[in-house]
């Protein structure tokens, strides 16, 4: 008995690994790409790459805040220029929101 409960919790926590998406692998099927405002946003909508933006964009407005205080400048002036770095660390043919808020590849 305790064998197949170990067996179905094994099942289940593959399961739920292969639901989840990389933000590598989101961002290779178009799913998501980098917007201009620093931050992650959804080209394809999907389940899985709706909650990968959201949990990334909540990592990244932390770090963001972070830096800010650190520095005594805005949260929206490091959020734009990590956007900046972002953008140029998209590789081609991977999207990237231009200043229009037009989803284009790289």
């Amino acid at each position: 008995m305790k064998f197949k409960i170990l067996v179905l919790f094994a099942s289940l926590l593959l399961s739920f690994n292969a639901l989840a998406i990389s933000l590598q692998d989101a961002k290779a099927q178009g799913f998501v790409g980098e917007q201009t405002n620093g931050y992650l946003g959804l080209v394809k909508e999907t389940s899985d790459a709706k909650t990968l933006v959201s949990s990334i964009n909540a990592k990244r407005k932390s770090h963001y805040q972070k830096i800010a205080k650190k520095n005594n400048i805005s949260l929206n002036d490091v959020a734009k220029l990590a956007a900046e770095k972002a953008i140029k660390a998209t590789k081609k043919g991977q999207y990237i929101q231009n200043t229009r808020g037009k989803w284009i590849k790289k």
